[in-house]
Order: C-alpha cells, then structure tokens, then sequence
C-alpha cells in the first residue's frame, strides 16, 4: 500500500473543499513527485496548488487555492508518510545500549531521522543519508537541521560513532549545507580522554569557521547508567574535569563572541553541576538555543519564577507539600523556590526530597530520567504533605507513564496523596507551588 495514500480529509480544509477523497493516493504537488512529508510539507507551501491524485488505477487533477502556508488538511497512515529511519551507527555512548531489559519495544529504537530533525528537533548523524537524501536537503532549503557531531576530527568521530565507513563524513556534508545556507545547531557528547581536550578545540575550531550557518552548539558530558556490561569502556567526568571542560568551552566561547557576536559554543547545565560551578547569568546564553540539550535551562527557570513573583500577592496561604527531583538539581531547586518565598513574603512548609536513580544507576541525576518505582521507593512513608510536586519530563510526552511503565495514577495511589507534574518552566512552577 502507497505511503501517500490520503487516510482522511479534515472537514472544512482546503483539500475537502476541492473534493480530495480518502483512500487517494497523493503522487504529485505540482508535478513534483511526493515521496515523503517533507516533500509534502514543502510542496504543499504555496497558494496555488495542482494535485495528482491515483485510485484503482486511475488518475486525477485537483487545484485548490489556499493562503500561503496554509496545512492542506490531509492525514495519511503514518506523519512521516514513511517509515522512520533508524542508526546505522554503534556509539560508543549510546543512551539506547546502556538500557536495561524488559522495557518497552519503543524506548530500543535508535531514531536517526533527518526528517524528524526538521519536524520535531531530532539529533542526527548523518550517516544514514544517501547522496541524493543529502541533495534533497539542498535543493528543499530543509533547516535548521540538528545535528550530532560528537567530534570534526574524521577518525575520532568514527570510534566514537563506532562506523568506520561514513562516520568520518560530517564536516565535509555540514560545508554543504554551509554553502547551500542550511542553519545547524549540534550537539557534542563529551566522553573522558576520547574527545575533549585537543580534540574539543579542534572541533570547536572547525565548526566556528561555518559560523552563522552552524548556530549554537551545545557540549554535554556523556551519561552512563549501570546497564554497560560489554560495552566500550567509559567514565563519568570527576569534578577537576568537568571544570576544565567547562573552562575551555567558556573561553573558546568569549573569543567566538568577541569576534562573531555569539558565544556558539555552550556546556550544559550538567557540566556545571558536575564541576560544582556556579551557573552562568541570564544575559551568558543568549537566546537559550539549546534549552533541548539542558544548556541554560536551570537559569531559565529561576529567571521565569522571578519574573512570576513580581506583582504576585504577598503572605499568600500554601498548603504543605513536597517535590521530588534528580540529584544534581536538588539544591538549586530549593535555592530559587525559597527566594520567590522570600519575595512574595510567604512561609512554606516543603520538603525536597532529591531522589537517587536506582532503576538506571547513581551516575544519572538528571529529573527527566527518574523512574516511578525509584520515586515510589524513595517517597513511600515520608512527610509528603497535601501534594507532590515532580517534573513533567520524567514522564512519556503526551502521556502519564514513567519509563518504567508505572502510571502517575499508580504512583499516586501509592504514595497517598496526588503526584503532580510540572512543565519546566518558572511560572508553571510557581503556580504549583504558591497556587496563584
């Protein structure tokens, strides 16, 4: 069955007012073939269309007119019109590998999608692309893209991606995409010995020279859980280290802004917190670029609730209640919740309880990675209050479930009292906790 085939046509739309009919075949936009949705979202763009529809054999034209930009309306079997693209690489840090298992089918899929890159902000590595895919990113102007670089450095980024035939392409097709005007924002996973050091400057280096084309990148120290039986030796970074590498990214960073007007170049949040560092201040990370990577998302974060205490009711009546939370963010957490106490004049009864990561190992603090059965464990019989308070993150997106198939629903009856869960983002954490 064709991957274009029209599942249904929204009411009211464009194609259902020219009559597109479930069950057709979308060939054509016009006159350029669709493959895919990215031939469908970039075809479908202008105001005036002709569409090649196919059923039973036979073929039609339909031409619409609809404001530019305007969604079409159509659904099809899958978003992607297609299926999506896995890795074609073994990474020496891969989250996937590193899994224990029992989980669900969905969490071992290793996405390396460029279309999803596009659409949804996926990290790729370009190595499953073929010329003509790599072309067509061109030739459609897709961008930004998101892409993972790890290392420029051709025969450290192929350890590291453990593909010895294309991994060491990236730097040549970003110069491609450089030229073509593609905007890329990457990402760098830090491992100890592997890729910092000579071979971050090196990096650094490089991508600055395809400054304004490569727009931020974020550097973060690579994450290991205690499921690494046979698997590439790796370590977490000590504290001296993370503040070399902290150091190094921040004065590369200084030079990038002295000279481009953008430090490009940022570590994140758990660099700092792995180095026992201050966070930088607000005005350091510009325009957030790179909050998906945790660069700058706990100062964000202070900044929103600030913001929310201003012009808030002072001595407002809280309710007792607690917060569970990741290790590393634990103490920061209380720092900024009691200053908006402090300014709003308000006395809370809270406890933060920063919750140890048994189910993936202690190495990982971060709150988007708990488990309900590691905050089960950690909360059941403790002062808990009228409520608990816990990141929106730690569960599947759209969804109440934890990684490890608990339910909120779950959790909260084991707990007793409501398990609550917060966006990040400040004034969503200050309605939860003052309730204004």
């Amino acid at each position: 069955m064709s991957r274009t085939k029209i599942e249904a046509v929204a009411p009211g739309t464009p194609a259902y007012q020219a009559g597109v009919r479930p069950g057709e075949i979308l060939a054509a936009i016009n006159g350029h073939p669709i493959v895919d949705v990215l031939d469908y979202k970039y075809y479908s763009y202008d105001a005036e269309l002709e569409l090649t529809l196919q059923e039973e054999g036979e073929e039609r034209l339909v031409r619409l007119s609809k404001d530019v930009g305007e969604d079409l309306g159509l659904t099809f079997a899958t978003y992607l019109m297609d299926r999506a693209r896995s890795c074609a690489n073994n990474c020496v840090f891969c989250f996937v590998d590193q899994m224990p298992k029992g989980m669900r089918d969905t969490l071992y899929f290793k996405d390396d999608d460029a279309r999803l890159s596009f659409l949804m902000g996926n990290y790729i590595t370009l190595t499953n692309l073929s010329r003509r895919e790599l072309q067509r990113i061109c030739d459609l102007h897709i961008s930004p893209i998101n892409i993972s670089v790890h290392a420029t450095d051709p025969e450290v980024r192929r350890v590291l991606l453990g593909n010895r035939k294309r991994g060491g392409e990236c730097l040549n097709i970003m110069r491609d995409f450089a030229k073509a005007g593609i905007v890329m924002n990457c990402q760098i996973v830090a491992c100890p010995g592997l890729n910092d050091g000579e071979v971050l400057r090196q990096s650094m280096e490089d991508l600055a020279a395809l400054y304004p084309q490569v727009k931020s990148v974020s550097v973060v120290p690579v994450g290991l859980t205690r499921h690494r039986e046979g698997l590439y030796p790796l370590r977490p970074y000590m504290p001296k280290e993370a503040q070399a590498v902290v150091a190094q990214v921040e004065a590369f960073g200084e030079i990038c802004l002295a000279e481009k007007g953008s430090r490009i170049f940022w570590c994140s949040d758990e660099f700092y917190l792995q180095g026992e560092l201050p966070l930088p201040a607000d005005e350091f990370y510009e325009d957030y670029t790179q909050l998906e990577n945790g660069v700058g998302m706990l100062r964000l974060l202070e900044v929103e609730l600030h913001g929310a205490t201003l012009g808030a009711p002072q001595n407002i009546s809280v309710e007792p209640f607690s917060i569970a939370t990741g290790v590393a963010a634990a103490p920061f957490l209380r720092e900024i919740i009691d200053r908006a106490a402090a300014n709003c004049h308000t006395k809370l009864d809270y406890q933060l309880y920063p919750v140890v990561n048994h189910f993936f190992g202690e190495t990982i603090t971060v709150a988007g990675l708990l488990t309900g059965q590691d905050l089960l464990s950690e909360l059941r019989g403790k002062e808990l209050g009228t409520r608990v308070l816990i990141a929106q993150n730690t569960l599947r997106h759209g969804e109440t479930v934890f990684l490890d198939d608990m339910t909120l629903e779950e959790l909260s009856q084991g707990l007793g009292v409501p398990v609550i869960p917060v966006s990040q983002d400040g004034f969503a954490l200050f309605e939860a906790v003052f309730g204004v």
